[in-house]
């Protein structure tokens, strides 16, 4: 059973820096692509950034492109968002989890982030 534990988050003012790191228990974690995902209040939860299963190719969404980075530590069995140049619309919890998602595998507690002067 896989287990996913967000954490990192925390209140920072615009412009700021946060880095986010994900542990996840369990063999799989090291055969699939992962994500960090976010949801804001009142909006559906969406896909920030990606990165594979070696760690060499990563995929971001266009709100974060140039300011977010992913990366994986596979012997750690950890996953990082590094989060720069952060914005008040970047305000949500954050969450990791496989991609595409196993209906098999459920959602960890997630991290809130929260950007605001």
């Amino acid at each position: 059973q896989v287990q996913l534990v967000e954490s990192g988050g925390g209140l920072v003012q615009p412009g700021g820096s946060l880095r986010l790191s994900c542990a996840a228990s369990g063999s799989i974690f090291s055969f699939n692509a992962m994500g960090w995902y976010r949801q804001a209040p009142g909006k559906e939860r969406e896909l920030v950034a990606r990165v594979t299963r070696g760690g060499l190719t990563t995929n971001y969404a266009d709100s974060v492109k140039g300011r977010f980075t992913i990366s994986r530590d596979n012997a750690k069995n950890t996953v990082y968002l590094q989060l720069n140049s952060l914005k008040p619309e970047d305000t949500a919890v954050y969450y990791c989890n496989m991609v595409p998602l196993d209906p098999l595998i459920g959602w960890g507690q997630g991290t809130q982030v929260t950007v605001s002067s």
